[in-house]
């Protein structure tokens, strides 16, 4: 399977945000979108999403050679900040989600395998979401997108803001599910990016560059990067 997307073009007014996306995504790949704070990285994912419109291209996915167009099921996307029902407790969450989408999920599980998966301590899951850390919400995020088996899994840049153990078990978790699906990880971190990520794709002036990490080793190229990430806002 693979996630082509070609010519997709975004712009705020007069501001060109996305200029001319085209790459194709393997299946069974974590890809590193690595960019700047303020590059697009969230602009390119919510139009992905279809949370903001295209000004131009398109995208789609391909299976046994056949182009089809990609559904809001095929879709998982992670936020950066976690939105979770803070008036529920988790397990009353995930309870909920699993009763409104039992048609659509796979061989569900019991409610505390979830939760045992995720490394949720039991006497957390009946607190309220509001109660939990920002690591906590951010595994509740990542649970519900893992529950539903996406093609296509959206991660805007979910490791950022948490400890080390939290950042650690995520990114062991991703490395497990890369299979069978295509993961787009973005950051602005290029040590994160090159840690986790099989691929690491540049996001730079509104175009995406695939970035051969063999040469990450050299200096030069690996300071040629970083001037990238740093560079102002075009006009």
């Amino acid at each position: 399977m693979n996630f082509v997307i070609e010519h997709l073009e975004k712009h705020f007014e007069k501001k060109e945000v996305l200029r001319d996306i085209n790459f194709t995504f393997e299946s069974g790949k974590i890809y590193g979108l690595l960019g700047r704070n303020g590059a697009g990285k969230t602009t390119l994912f919510n139009c992905l999403n279809r949370d903001l419109k295209c000004d131009g291209g398109s995208f789609w996915l391909e299976e046994n050679g056949q182009r089809r167009e990609v559904t809001a099921e095929d879709i998982g996307y992670v936020l950066s900040t976690p939105t979770v029902p803070e008036f529920l407790t988790g397990r009353e969450f995930l309870k909920f989600f699993l009763e409104i989408n039992e048609k659509s999920i796979q061989q569900p599980k019991p409610i505390d395998e979830y939760f045992d998966y995720m490394s949720i301590e039991p006497g957390d899951r009946d607190k309220l979401l509001k109660d939990y850390s920002h690591g906590m919400k951010n595994k509740m995020q990542m649970l519900i997108n893992i529950i539903q088996q996406p093609n296509l899994l959206l991660l805007d840049e979910p490791l950022t803001s948490l400890d080390v153990v939290v950042a650690e078990e995520m990114k062991q978790l991703l490395r497990s599910l890369k299979q069978g699906r295509i993961t787009i990880f973005s950051t602005h971190l290029m040590d994160l990016a090159l840690d986790l990520c099989d691929e690491i794709v540049l996001l730079n002036r509104g175009e995406l560059e695939r970035v051969d990490k063999s040469n990450l080793d050299n200096h030069e190229f690996k300071d040629k990067i970083i001037a990238a990430l740093r560079e102002e806002e075009y006009e």
